[in-house]
């Protein structure tokens, strides 16, 4: 029987799966590892179940036991795995795709939301009983006929699309190229970053993290939006400069932000504490019992493929 490294703990039916199918070594404390105590407890490993919490860079990976066949991520995401790295050491990387869709696109449209129409303002108000209702208090933005951005229209950012339209918003995306028509649903391409800035009243990030698009919101291109837009990021945290993005908060270029994800996790930049009209979450966009199992079995599915058939069609390098 394979034995297989489980980095973090998961769910009970996860884990009670796993273990039918392999000798599995838990994780029944949810520790995070650190890259050293990864390599020593994965010696005897054949495989090994991660999250983005784990970090598996070329020195990592390098040091990784011959026996080392497989990294499943548990995620939908794979920037914590230096692909390259582990195709040289003939190791498959796989990811657990479409099942985090509708969760995630649930919390790209609460940050849109939260950002928009001042939450965190409310709620803090609420807490401190400093509060009456007047014409005039917490006035948010309304998204009804408001332009949305939607950078990176795969699966996640068809799905907050369709959920925006029925707020009646106006579609704008950016990919790497353009969606067939039957995809595309009536959403405005663009051909580049700054056509689609420039029209956004929100954005909504949804791209995947790649050198390409690390920090693609900077100083330079939040001068693509006009004054008053709001930037949301349900994807990953490498998207942001996180003191430009801040800076543009204080000079009231940007409206609002909202944010489930960030730099460094679970620390983010402090300058976003200090901003009334910043809406954060902990990185809860795939965080439903439903999504979180599918997710662990998905996982738990490409090392039984790979195993069984000597590939898996979830693998991304």
């Amino acid at each position: 029987m394979n034995k297989i490294l489980v980095t973090r703990k998961l769910l009970r039916s996860n884990e009670e799966k796993i273990s039918r199918f392999f000798d599995a070594k838990l994780n029944l404390n949810d520790e995070i590892y650190s890259q050293n105590k990864l390599i020593e407890l994965s010696k005897d490993c054949d495989g090994i179940l991660c999250s983005i919490t784990d970090k598996f860079d070329k020195k990592t990976i390098n040091q990784l036991s011959n026996s080392i066949k497989i990294l499943s991520n548990f995620a939908v995401g794979f920037g914590n795995i230096d692909l390259k790295a582990a195709e040289k050491k003939k190791i498959v990387v796989t990811n657990t795709p479409d099942v985090l869709t509708d969760a995630t696109a649930e919390i790209a449209m609460l940050l849109i939301l939260g950002a928009a129409r001042r939450v965190s303002e409310g709620i803090k108000s609420v807490k401190d009983k400093n509060w009456k209702w007047s014409v005039d208090f917490l006035i948010g933005k309304q998204l009804e006929g408001s332009k949305l951005g939607i950078l990176g229209m795969g699966r996640i950012g068809r799905a907050v699309a369709l959920r925006a339209k029925a707020f009646g918003m106006q579609i704008h995306y950016r990919n790497r190229s353009r969606l067939k028509a039957d995809l595309e649903a009536g959403a405005t391409y663009h051909e580049s970053i700054q056509s689609l800035f420039s029209v956004s009243d929100i954005l909504s990030i949804n791209c995947p993290a790649t050198p390409e698009t690390k920090n693609i919101i900077n100083k330079k291109t939040l001068e693509f939006f006009s004054t008053g837009a709001i930037i949301t990021n349900s994807a990953r945290g490498d998207m942001i400069d996180d003191e430009a993005l801040v800076q543009a908060l204080i000079n009231r270029r940007i409206y609002a932000v909202g944010l489930d994800v960030y730099k460094g996790e679970p620390n983010i930049y402090p300058g976003y504490l200090n901003q009334k009209n910043v809406f954060i979450l902990p990185h809860l966009g795939s965080a439903t019992k439903k999504t979180r199992t599918a997710m662990g079995n998905l996982a738990i599915d490409n090392i039984v493929e790979f195993f069984d058939k000597g590939s898996c069609k979830n693998r991304v390098n």
